[in-house]
Parts: C-alpha cells; sequence; structure tokens
C-alpha cells in the first residue's frame, strides 16, 4: 500500500464532541486530488512496533479540495488507530493518506435522499450536503447521537438545514422511528446509513421487513476487524508462512511481512482484495461476498475474515 500515498500536513486539530476529534490535512507538495460525494481515504499511522491504516470518510466540501476533513472517534475497544490520532497526531505533523476512493456516493437519480447518520457517522454525509444543496436535491438528514460523546455538529447542522434537520439524542432519551421514517418515503426514495453496526443492521432489517428494495438502502461502515484464533497463511507463489495473531487482521499480517495485497475500504465491504483460497477453510466476516460464494470456501476476503482451519494457503 506504499505505492501512490500522498503526504499531508496537518494543519489544524480540534475536538468536536467529547469523544470526536477533527484534523483538517493541507497537501505537502502537489495539490490534493478531487474527489466525490462520500468518499473516503485510508491514513497510515506509524506506531510503535505496528503501522495501522484506517479508513475515514471526507467531510469536507467536494468543490472545494484545497484541505481534507476527516473526524476520529475514540473507540472504547481500539486497536490502536483511533488512540494514535487522538494522542499522538498534532498540528504540524506529516502523515501519508492513499488518494480518495468512493464506496458511497448519493444516487443522484433518486427523487428523494434520506440520510441517516448515527454518532461519527455524520461524517460523510457533510460531504454530501453542500453538493445536494448546489443540486436542489430533495433530501433530509436524520442524525442519532449521544450528546455525552458523540453529538458532533448538530447546532451548526440545525442552523444551516433548518427543517430538513432532525436529530435524536439518546443521552435525553429521543428515539428515531425508523419504521414510519421508511414508511413516509415515497417511491424513488434512497435511504442511505452511516454509523454503528447495529444501526445498519437494524435499517435493513426493517428495510428488508417493509419490502423496500435492496437497490434503494445504501450504507458505509469502516468496521475495525474483529479478533479470533491465531493461524498462519502461506503465501502460494514464495512458500512463505506468515503468521497472524489474534488481534491482527490477514490483510495487516501479510502487509507487516511485505506481501502486497490490492485493498481499499479495509471493512469487508468493497471486494477489491479478495483472494483465491488453494487449501484450508477461511472464516467469512465480509459483507461483499454472496452466501453462494462463502460456502464455496474458495476465495476470501483478508482484510476482516479469518480461518476455521489452523492455516490459510493464498493464491498470492
Amino acid at each position: 500500500m506504499s505505492e501512490g500515498l500522498i503526504e499531508v500536513r496537518v494543519a489544524s486539530v480540534a475536538d468536536v464532541a467529547p469523544k470526536i476529534r477533527e484534523f483538517r490535512f493541507t497537501p505537502v507538495a502537489e495539490a490534493l486530488p478531487p474527489f466525490s460525494p462520500g468518499a473516503h481515504v485510508v491514513v497510515e499511522m506509524p506506531g510503535a512496533g505496528k503501522t495501522y491504516r484506517n479508513a475515514y470518510s471526507l467531510m469536507s466540501d467536494p468543490f472545494n479540495p484545497e484541505n481534507y476533513g476527516i473526524a476520529v472517534r475514540l473507540q472504547d475497544e481500539s486497536r490502536g488507530g483511533s488512540v494514535f490520532m487522538h494522542t499522538q497526531v498534532k498540528e504540524g505533523d506529516v502523515l501519508r493518506i492513499t488518494p480518495p476512493a468512493n464506496l458511497f456516493a448519493p444516487h443522484w437519480a433518486a427523487k428523494k435522499h434520506i440520510l441517516l447518520a448515527g454518532g461519527v457517522g455524520i461524517t460523510p454525509f457533510m460531504s454530501y450536503l453542500p453538493e445536494m444543496q448546489r443540486r436542489g436535491a430533495d433530501y433530509e438528514l436524520h442524525y442519532l447521537f449521544r450528546s455525552e460523546q458523540t453529538g458532533a455538529y448538530r447546532d451548526e447542522l440545525k442552523k444551516a438545514l433548518g427543517e430538513r434537520f432532525f436529530s435524536y439524542d439518546s443521552d435525553a432519551g429521543e428515539k428515531c422511528d425508523v419504521r414510519a421514517l421508511l414508511a413516509q418515503g415515497a417511491p424513488g426514495t434512497h435511504i442511505y446509513i452511516c454509523g454503528p453496526e447495529s444501526l445498519i443492521h437494524a435499517v435493513k432489517a426493517e428495510a428488508e421487513a417493509m419490502g423496500v428494495p435492496a437497490g434503494f438502502i445504501h450504507y458505509e461502515e469502516f468496521a475495525a476487524p474483529k479478533p479470533g484464533k491465531p493461524f498462519t497463511v502461506k503465501v502460494a507463489s514464495s512458500g512463505q508462512e506468515v503468521a497472524v495473531s489474534a488481534d491482527d487482521s490477514m490483510l495487516e499480517a501479510l502487509e507487516a511481512a511485505g506481501v502486497e495485497v490490492t485493498n481499499m475500504c479495509r471493512g469487508g465491504v468493497c471486494g477489491q482484495c479478495v483472494t483465491r483460497v488453494l487449501e484450508g477453510t477461511p472464516e467469512h466476516r465480509d459483507d461483499f461476498l454472496s452466501a453462494a460464494e462463502k460456502s464455496r470456501n474458495d476465495c476470501v476476503m483478508p482484510c476482516v475474515s479469518r480461518a476455521v482451519t489452523d492455516s490459510l494457503t493464498l493464491d498470492l
């Protein structure tokens, strides 16, 4: 992943909620590449003994790409990345990021857009909103948060969006009626969700129960790979054996061993890192492969998936 990385300078750091910190990046050399609403970058963080790589949504206005903005939530069970960003990164530092990629672009042909953000999941919608306003799109933003932890940007959004903005503070006992929200959507309405896994699953389940076509539901979640039992990955082309610890992902272990694996989201949704399995049985944890593909056990997404057997031989 080292090829093609962009050096950026941390222009500013600001706490925007008790557990959310905003970072603004400016270019060190050449201008930053343009991006579209919903895009993300992967930030490389050189920690002690380990390099962290996390994907973060760009929250800047795509029309004005002179700087990139991201917001990072300090995770309760951080694997190291969010702690690094909150405790190690300061104004003036230089970091490396990937060029922007987009897996969560708005569907501009939709008659209406309903945006559902949970906590720090507000960030991609911050890049949606300026473009939706420029296009005169019909949209609503529904923001679910905890005011004592994750309620970033709510005041400025309320002021800017007026009647298009709806907020739900769980610390104040406010809840979003997802069924009622989906029921009011006219034909041609698209639903976008970004936030914790529980919110995404709840909305998807409600939509399926109500018969909302899956193609009208869009979501993004940069979930950290969950731990599991250690195993070994064998690289077929070289015979190299790579140990995967309980806390590292297969992708992280391969990268640390110098094995390049194409990837984009690092969260099991984009399909870029799908790799053929030659021996062993994978433990599938992704949201990209179909049930039929998973049942064949002939490919795996090493960014989040692991192994049932003690080793996997990959076609790398």
